[in-house]
């Protein structure tokens, strides 16, 4: 009778280890961004669930576009916290929590689509994921969103075109440059853009190209002031997971999620100049007039930002100079 016992106890064991072996782990993953319209960040997250669910790890990821499951700006604390899995995230958003993430959304730090693969293998990059792992998250897909401003009235491209204007910015880094070269903030949320241009709360902004193609302002301004070589304006928009929710996974699982996240990351890389080519020949079908800006305009730009960006990022921010300085040596 022992044996027999013995056997059935064995045999339930087994069943057990092996149902919980394929157990389904379903997972939880949030952006902003539309869903099912061709904006590349949904399309990376949504790449990651579908690689991740081919792995036939056990996995199984459910996407809430368009700020359905998290408000925008509630998504960090929600991956701090384990409520949420995986995001798609301008990180600047944390900042106001983390200020060292302010670096993300510097003028003039990146500057180009091509340094921007080139400063993800950084020393700049590798301490600004040590900061993101440090508050509990880990980065799946580095991604750096190409931007510019879009004014009415005439175009900016020198310091002296912002004297008068009422300017949105996107992040505190920007406002403060925007600022001392003599532009008057405005802070209207980014969902009443369109509207505060209409009724000239606002006559310029910057943001994402997606963002200003999704907002369809070329609809109530005049003149685009594009990436080209010398961006001013560029978002590290990552996709982050939650560290509570990786550590709850087994090696197969963690090593099928780094491989989907690198994937979303390479395809992004592949497509980010067709997608800011894309959002400018929007702007040029309405009629607006696009420009870039000469190495001379740039130049005066990193001037103004470094007199006050800059500036106060070193003075408020523990190694804040030092991450500047490994940033901009990046060639």
């Amino acid at each position: 009778m022992r044996k027999i016992s013995t056997f059935f106890a064995t045999a339930t064991a087994l069943i057990v280890l092996s149902a919980s072996a394929h157990a389904q782990v379903t997972m939880k993953a949030s952006h902003q961004f539309p869903g099912g319209k061709g904006d590349v960040r949904d399309d990376m997250v949504q790449m990651i669930a579908k690689d991740v669910k081919a792995a036939n790890v056990g996995i199984d990821i459910q996407v809430y576009p368009g700020a359905s499951l998290f408000k925008p700006n509630d998504q960090w604390n929600a991956m701090v916290n384990g409520q949420l899995d995986i995001t798609l995230f301008p990180l600047d958003y944390a900042s106001g929590k983390v200020p060292v993430f302010s670096a993300t959304l510097m003028p003039g730090l990146i500057r180009s689509q091509e340094r921007a693969k080139r400063i993800n293998d950084s020393q700049f990059m590798k301490d600004m994921r040590a900061e993101i792992e440090k508050r509990g998250v880990i980065v799946l897909s580095d991604a750096w969103f190409a931007g510019g401003v879009a004014a009415k009235d005439g175009c900016i491209v020198h310091p002296n075109d912002l004297k008068g204007r009422k300017f949105r910015a996107a992040g505190p880094t920007f406002a403060g440059m925007w600022e001392t070269a003599g532009a008057s903030i405005v802070s209207p949320p980014s969902n009443e853009i369109y509207n505060a241009f209409q009724s000239g709360v606002v006559n310029a902004t910057d943001t994402s190209l997606g963002t200003f193609q999704s907002m369809r302002l070329y609809e109530v301004t005049d003149c685009l002031t594009a990436p080209g070589n010398n961006a001013l304006w560029f978002m590290y928009e990552p996709v982050l997971m939650s560290k509570k929710s990786f550590d709850k996974l087994n090696k197969q699982q963690q090593d099928a999620i780094i491989t989907a996240g690198k994937k979303a990351q390479a395809y992004y890389e592949g497509k980010a100049d067709a997608v800011n080519k894309e959002a400018i020949k929007a702007f040029e079908d309405h009629k607006v007039k696009v420009v870039t800006l000469s190495d001379a305009d740039y130049q005066a730009w990193l001037d103004v930002a470094k007199k006050s960006s800059y500036a106060k990022f070193a003075t408020d921010v523990p190694n804040g100079q030092k991450l500047i300085d490994e940033a901009l040596s990046v060639k």
